[in-house]
């Protein structure tokens, strides 16, 4: 027929960010139906992702857990509140600046640690299903290329993309 156009034509290049944003969306429902199945219901993905964080070592700033979990300070600020509230993190001010404080795990939220480490290696075993090692090693290293791309991005706001 005259003016069609093939399937393979249709289909945009580039829908990387597409691709990622639905991963993400479906990697949370995903975690959070696996932190259930292990016995988690005290804190949702997106906490997960702080806690996470200071299971690597706590007693850090909320700029340090900016830093490490790519999370703007503002969200932060309100996802800590509700944490604190929560009872799976405590805050405490700084002797030498009051202005700042440091952010700890709770006991009861260390205690969450085997089964969380336990819904990671499910969420794993589900991401990379069907994979070998070698593609592995190739789509993470390109989603730190998007990283750094995006990071770069982030840090420079006014650099137009393909320039220097």
């Amino acid at each position: 027929m005259a003016g069609t156009v093939s399937a393979s034509a249709e289909q945009p290049r580039g829908q990387g960010g597409f691709l990622l944003s639905q991963v993400h969306y479906l990697s949370r429902r995903v975690l959070g139906q696996r932190l259930r199945a292990h016995g988690i219901e005290e804190f949702n993905p997106g906490q997960g992702r702080i806690i996470f964080a200071l299971w690597q070592g706590d007693g850090v700033t909320i700029t340090e857990l900016a830093r490490r979990t790519s999370l703007e300070r503002s969200t932060l600020t309100r996802m800590l509140d509700r944490m604190e509230k929560d009872g799976l993190v405590r805050r405490e001010q700084q002797i030498k600046d009051r202005r700042s404080a440091d952010f700890w795990l709770t006991p009861r939220t260390r205690d969450m640690f085997r089964a969380f480490a336990d819904a990671s290696d499910d969420m794993r075993e589900v991401f990379y299903r069907g994979f070998s090692a070698e593609e592995i090693g190739l789509f993470e290293s390109a989603l730190d290329r998007v990283l750094a791309n995006l990071t770069a991005a982030l840090d420079n706001p006014g650099r137009q993309p393909g320039r220097k």
